[in-house]
């Protein structure tokens, strides 16, 4: 799973300098002026991306989120999952972020 937090990182830094990696002691915060995506090991072979967007219908993979941090999520458990429609969600809770 090392692999997919570090493919999801590396996404995040390419949307700006201003993105902040902000490890906790269970997750991978991912901020800009505020906090836009969560990064959380959910088992061995699956991580939990949690995004913070507005006006996003819920679908397909893109799931209601449990947490306050975030408002949404995607469980993920390759790197062969971070396509265009995820890193367009990852963009707009780094857009909304500022």
């Amino acid at each position: 799973m090392r692999l997919l937090c570090d493919a999801l990182i590396a996404a995040a830094k390419k949307l700006g300098k201003d993105v902040e990696i902000a490890p906790k002691k269970t997750s991978v915060s991912l901020r800009r002026t505020k906090q836009f995506a969560l990064i959380e090991p959910a088992s061995a072979t699956r991580v939990n991306l949690g995004l913070q967007l507005k006006g996003v219908p819920v679908a397909g993979r893109l799931e209601k989120y449990p947490s306050t941090m975030c408002t949404y999520r995607v469980k993920l458990d390759s790197a062969a999952q971070l396509d265009a429609e995820l890193k367009g969600w990852l963009k707009q809770a780094y857009d909304a972020a500022g």
